[in-house]
């Protein structure tokens, strides 16, 4: 599962820090950073799908977004009962500390 997330996260990161410093043009002297990439890899997706460049990044996001989902519902899948031990136990913990104090009543004044 380890080997799932790190393929996972390691092309978001790669994809989104590209993204978000060449969106902003933050290209610190590389090319491949710079806004006129940022355009031209757009325009030319664009030109191959046949869609207007501009919607391609929140493609791109709400395709990350069910992938994050359906990774991270594997994960739970896979871990559901230490999930449900860990739910139980913070369950019991939060109702005991519900519990009135044992000890004298004192009288009201």
């Amino acid at each position: 599962m380890k080997y799932i997330l790190l393929f996972w996260a390691v092309p978001m990161g790669l994809f989104w820090g590209w993204f978000g410093l060449s969106y902003y043009d933050m290209n610190f002297g590389w090319l491949i950073l710079s806004r006129v990439v940022h355009d031209f890899a757009f325009r030319f997706y664009g030109d191959m799908l046949g869609i207007d460049p501009a919607v391609i990044p929140a493609m791109v996001a709400r395709a990350c977004a069910v992938d994050t989902a359906i990774i991270f519902g594997i994960l739970g899948w896979r871990r559901r009962a230490d999930i449900r031990s860990w739910w139980e136990a913070r369950r019991a913990a939060s109702t005991a500390g519900a519990e009135p104090a044992a000890g004298p009543a004192l009288p009201a004044e």
